[in-house]
């Protein structure tokens, strides 16, 4: 195999090591690695240390150079890690680089993070300056975002599902698109609004937090900008905040600097702490995902049959509907959008709608194993009764993460809760 590390000796110095770059395995493979090896490997060409876990850096400032001679303005290149140099971190900072540079290669497009997802939302918003914003329901906080853009610029919201609404769109507008939708857990088709955009000469952006790799690759789509809650499903163990973007490659060139000089000045940088929490949790990001989404399946699959069989049981008692994007009914065609879009699984979130609001309101605090909690993607199941942060969410319905537990466990957790519920008389 041929080497990726070319050692350069600086007089006076121990043999240091510069790395070939972010194609440096792909170049040594012939081919790019699948995405459990690349979500181990895809930082390694910023290595400059023979520590074999990434240290954590907690400076805010670096060091210029000390030859006057090579002082540029935002210019710091250390030429012995030239991958991990550094001004100041509220433009880059060595946890957040080795972040970026693993989602990078994840998403399959250049990526920056930021601090939260609505930090990246909003920077999206305000990079692609759009009249109007063609919107869905989904996450009540992006709505909020678009509510403070129209008093500040008098930005229209549109209703993504209502066609007299799309047919006020006109060129430079934004169709964001959520999928899966938060908190059901249903699908929409990319392709379907990647046409209506092209129509339009609209962007097209989406948010993808329920679905990441390895569930859907939205850039096969042409989509102009994919943006993650990576506080979900990239952070994945319920201890950090954070958000990224994804720029489509074909308007990186241009779009990834001029981001990156207005996330300098909006100040919504992802942290040092969570960049290294991060990089940690990618790592077995596809090892967590393949699991939740099958346990999350497996659950679905069992409340949906005993809801059909109608007899007595306590599921078909208690539970009106579940919303998973494997309930619809495009997932039983294999030939159909959604299979296409999703094919490797339905994603790990669900929801649930309880008879009615009291017991909706009671199940959480009769389980054992899932924690009544709001947010989702950890390794620990929660459940959340979603009129606790949504105040636009029917009150009946339950937003069901699913973590890393045994199904069978979770499973067997509703049951006996449900049961707890009717032997107190709800």
């Amino acid at each position: 195999m041929v080497s990726n590390e070319l050692p350069v000796r600086p007089a006076g110095s121990a043999v240091k090591t510069v790395v070939e770059g972010p194609n440096s395995l792909t170049a040594a493979f012939g081919r790019e690695l699948s995405m459990a090896s690349r979500s181990v490997h895809a930082d390694d060409y910023i290595n400059n240390h023979q520590a074999v876990a990434p240290p954590m850096h907690v400076s805010t400032t670096f060091r210029y150079n000390r030859d006057p001679e090579q002082l540029r303005p935002w210019d710091n290149i250390n030429p012995n890690a030239p991958y991990d140099s550094h001004v100041y971190s509220r433009d880059s900072a060595p946890n957040t680089t080795r972040f970026e540079a693993l989602l990078t290669s994840l998403l399959g497009a250049p990526t920056l993070s930021y601090a939260s997802g609505l930090a990246a939302f909003h920077a999206m918003i305000v990079f692609l300056n759009p009249k109007r914003v063609a919107i869905g329901g989904g996450y009540h906080g992006c709505h909020g975002i678009l509510d403070i853009m129209k008093k500040l610029n008098g930005l229209e919201q549109l209703e993504l599902e209502d066609d007299a609404d799309l047919a006020k769109l006109e060129k430079g507008d934004v169709i964001h698109v959520e999928t899966p939708l938060n908190p059901t857990g249903e699908a929409r088709d990319l392709a379907y609004y990647r046409k209506i955009a092209d129509e339009k000469g609209c962007y097209l952006t989406v948010d993808a937090t329920f679905a990441p790799p390895p569930l859907m690759e939205p850039f096969k789509y042409n989509v102009d900008m994919v943006m993650h809650s990576a506080t979900k499903y990239f952070g994945g163990h319920s201890d950090m905040l954070a958000g990224v973007l994804a720029i489509r490659p074909e308007k990186a060139d241009k779009w990834l600097p001029e981001l990156r000089q207005e996330r300098l000045h909006l100040g919504g940088v992802m942290g040092s702490l969570e960049g290294w929490l991060g990089v940690r949790s990618v790592r077995t990001l596809e090892l967590r995902v393949k699991r939740q989404s099958e346990s999350a399946q497996n659950l679905v699959d069992f409340l949906a049959e005993k809801k059909a069989a109608g007899d007595n049981n306590i599921i078909a008692q208690s539970v009106f509907k579940i919303q998973h994007a494997s309930q619809q009914p495009e997932a039983k065609d294999e030939n159909s959008w959604l299979r296409k879009q999703m094919p490797n699984g339905f994603g790990p979130v669900f929801s649930m709608w309880l008879e009615n609001e009291e017991k909706a309101k009671r199940l959480p605090s009769k389980l054992q194993l899932f924690h009544h909690a709001t947010s989702l993607g950890g390794v620990e199941s929660l459940i959340e009764w979603r009129a606790m942060t949504d105040p636009n969410v029917d009150r009946r319905l339950l937003r069901v993460s699913i973590g890393v537990e045994g199904w069978e466990d979770l499973r067997d957790d509703l049951v006996q809760g449900l049961e707890k519920l009717k032997e107190e008389g709800y």
